[in-house]
């Protein structure tokens, strides 16, 4: 009879439900955790308000956030901002969603978020940021039974990076990552750190991504900030950069060296070599102005000089001044060798036309017959008589031969000192004080420069 009772009200005696039409009884599933998480959840969301923070008029909500870098860099010097990849984690206490069941940690679907107040998080330094959604939404939502939220997104961040470049390419920098509320002000909304510099913020053992930049590492802090709407809680996170020369000494430094040192070789050339030393001297004026110009093309167009600036400013003048001291010592040569030439070869001229008048006797030797010249009443006519018993005293000294050779319209007479051929002084100056100088500004340079201790500049930014 009792069986009969059962199997009328449609239970079996094992405790499981008959169902007309069904010759076995279904289980009983009230006891299934997912019917339990069902009906828990169902019971949360029912009657909440997903506009209003946890402890509204009672107390201040505290988000905890960590961040996991993936991948950091690219980092870009014309633009000054880097991109960043990071699980950005925050988690925070909500009295409404404490639940008791039989799992302390409840996994949820990121569907949930849009269903419970989560804070608004907001990237100060931020150009733009993404939030992966492929396949799905990168979103991770934990419940804890005390109320407890981990809430953690995949992001790609692109942020500003304020850059002083006056030691460039020797300098540092410490791009900032800045975050904290849009709206609610540090009476209602404070963040903290979870734990302290390595686990609130760490990078991937193989995360950078940066060519140009060592990352030496990282600073972690709290900023608070006033605007016309209130005090705000900021907080930060500094990574320190430090800038490879490498790349710029292969690609500027040697080749401006290089023509520097080119220019220089003119001075141990002739002076004659006129086609030659130009060629040095327009050619490396030429090269530094190109490699000045590419130079800075890589880098934004700021108003005051960068250390490599100034070394290749240095290199122009050395070698722009290589060009003009040929132009002086080319100026001098030609002076000096006409003034010298033309002197010379008018004493020449002047003491063998004295000699010829006094040697000759005011006679003329053809083929061995002396003739006297006379001169008539008239004194536009002249007489030679031919005497051919009277002979001179002497034979007239053979006059020596002057060959004169022509050079920019001046006569000089051959064998006479020939100053265009000396070494000029300039030169033999330049070839010690120019090679001795510009070693001395290399060695001022690189002393300073590369010893110097990078000094990282910090902005603080306003809303």
């Amino acid at each position: 009879m009792f069986l009969e009772a059962q199997t009328l009200k449609g239970q079996t005696p094992n405790g499981a439900r008959a169902v007309a039409g069904h010759r076995e009884p279904l289980p009983d599933d009230s006891k299934d955790n997912i019917t339990i998480f069902t009906r828990i959840l169902d019971r949360l969301l029912d009657g909440y308000d997903n506009r209003l923070r946890p402890g509204l008029g009672e107390s201040v909500t505290e988000v905890r956030t960590n961040i996991y870098v993936t991948s950091f860099g690219p980092v870009s010097d014309t633009d000054m901002e880097y991109t960043i990849d990071v699980f950005f984690r925050q988690s925070w206490r909500d009295e409404r969603l404490k639940f008791d069941g039989p799992m302390q940690v409840l996994p949820l679907n990121n569907l949930l978020a849009s269903k419970i107040w989560t804070p608004d998080t907001f990237f100060h330094n931020g150009k733009k940021s993404v939030a992966h959604n492929m396949t799905t939404p990168n979103k991770l939502l934990r419940l804890v039974d005390n109320g407890t939220l981990l809430y953690t997104m995949r992001l790609t961040i692109h942020a500003e990076c304020p850059m002083h470049l006056e030691d460039f390419p020797m300098d540092a920098h410490a791009c900032p990552l800045k975050f904290g509320s849009y709206a609610y002000t540090n009476n209602e909304v404070v963040y903290i750190w979870t734990a302290d510099d390595e686990k609130s913020v760490s990078v991937a053992p193989d995360g950078s991504r940066l060519n140009q930049y060592d990352l030496l590492g990282h600073v972690i802090g709290k900023e608070t900030i006033k605007s016309s709407t209130g005090e705000y809680v900021v907080m930060t996170t500094y990574f320190h950069l430090k800038r490879k020369i490498g790349y710029f000494v292969i690609q500027t430094y040697l080749p401006c060296i290089m023509t520097v040192i080119l220019s220089q070789v003119s001075f141990w050339l002739n002076r004659e070599s006129v086609p030659a030393r130009t060629v040095f001297g327009v050619t490396t004026v030429l090269t530094m102005t190109t490699l000045s110009i590419s130079a800075r093309n890589s880098l934004p167009k700021v108003a005051y000089a960068t250390a490599m600036d100034w070394f290749m400013a240095v290199c122009y003048a050395f070698v722009f001044s290589a060009l003009i001291e040929f132009a002086t010592v080319n100026y001098f040569t030609k002076r000096s060798w006409a003034w010298d030439g033309q002197k010379e070869g008018q004493d020449m001229r002047t003491r063998d036309s004295t000699a010829f008048s006094k040697k000759t006797n005011n006679t003329f030797n053809i083929v061995g017959t002396t003739y006297p010249m006379s001169v008539g009443k008239d004194p536009g006519l002249t007489t030679i008589a031919k005497s051919a018993t009277t002979q001179a005293p002497a034979l007239p000294q053979p006059v020596r031969e002057v060959r004169l050779s022509r050079m920019d319209g001046e006569y000089i007479v051959e064998g006479a000192k020939k100053s265009y051929n000396r070494v000029s002084k300039v030169d033999k100056i330049s070839r010690i004080i120019f090679p001795v100088l510009f070693f001395i500004f290399n060695l001022a340079y690189w002393a300073t420069y590369v010893n110097r201790k990078p000094s990282i500049t910090k902005s603080n930014g306003q809303k």
